[in-house]
C-alpha cells in the first residue's frame, strides 16, 4: 500500500518555453491539445495550460529564469503540510519548504536525478 502515493495525483507537467506562441501551436495543432487558460502574473512571465482527455495538464512557462526543456512535474495533494512530514520520514530531499502563492501553497522536492517534483494544495 503507498499511502503517500494514494494522496498525491499528477496535475502538471511543466516545460519551459523559448517561443509561447510557437510551443502553443505545436501543442494545439499536432498534438490536438487545448488552451485551458494563460495567464501573466508580471512582465516576463507568461504561463498557458493546456488540457487534453485526462486530468494532468501540460503548463508552457516562458520566462528568462530557467533553462528551455523539462522543468518539474507538479503533484497535486490535499494536505501539503502532512504530505511534506511524510516524505521527509521517507529521507525526501525538500528543496523548498511550503510557501503561498496565489492559487494555494507549494513545496518542491528533487527525485535522486535531479528532477523538481512540485507539490501543490490549491485553494
Amino acid at each position: 500500500m503507498c499511502i503517500i502515493g494514494d494522496e498525491m495525483k499528477v496535475k502538471y507537467v511543466t516545460i519551459i518555453v523559448e517561443d509561447v506562441e510557437e510551443s502553443i501551436k505545436f501543442y494545439t495543432e499536432v498534438m490536438g491539445l487545448e488552451i485551458d487558460s494563460q495567464h501573466k502574473p508580471y512582465p516576463g512571465l507568461i504561463i498557458t495550460l493546456l488540457k487534453g482527455g485526462g486530468n494532468t495538464m501540460i503548463e508552457l512557462i516562458k520566462n528568462t529564469e530557467n533553462e528551455t526543456g523539462l522543468f518539474s512535474v507538479g503533484m497535486e495533494v490535499e494536505d501539503i503540510n502532512i504530505t511534506v512530514q511524510k516524505l521527509k520520514s521517507k529521507g525526501a530531499k525538500i528543496t523548498k519548504e511550503p510557501t503561498q502563492i496565489i492559487i494555494g501553497t507549494l513545496a518542491f522536492l528533487e527525485d535522486p536525478n535531479g528532477t523538481t517534483i512540485v507539490l501543490i494544495q490549491h485553494h
